[in-house]
């Protein structure tokens, strides 16, 4: 069995879109963390550590930019990848303001997701490295 090649905190309130994306994500062995909405996501991302959160912009009980606002009030380090159906510019500049590190439209196919959730995670582990150097 290949280890982990990272922990993903992925909300989402849609239910099939979570099953999918973590069937994918689960096949380039990242772990995946699932929560429905934001509050279960502060909570988790409070208690544990993760090396991507991967959140959609539209979700029951607030928005994706709220969440990333919040995350970033403890958490300034770990990456944060928007997947969402929200498509305008506005809504990708938004989530770069709020702290996100990349915006992916959906749906995107597999092989886009990973490529974008490799290339952050990377990117992220090299700064990490760095700081500790």
């Amino acid at each position: 069995m290949k280890p982990s090649t990272g922990h993903i905190l992925y909300v989402e309130d849609d239910q099939d879109t979570r099953e999918l994306v973590t069937y994918v994500l689960a096949q380039s062995h990242y772990k995946v963390t699932l929560a429905a909405n934001g509050d279960d996501a502060l909570m988790l991302a409070r208690t544990n550590n993760f090396d991507l959160y991967v959140i959609d912009n539209w979700m029951s009980g607030g928005s994706g930019i709220d969440l990333c606002k919040k995350l970033r009030e403890f958490d300034t380090w770990t990456p944060i990848l928007f997947y969402s159906g929200a498509a305008f510019e506005r809504d990708k500049q938004q989530a770069f303001a709020a702290g996100a590190q990349g915006y992916l439209v959906k749906p995107a196919g597999p092989d886009e997701l990973i490529a974008e959730v490799t290339r952050i995670v990377s990117a992220a582990n090299r700064t990490k490295a760095a700081a500790t150097h």
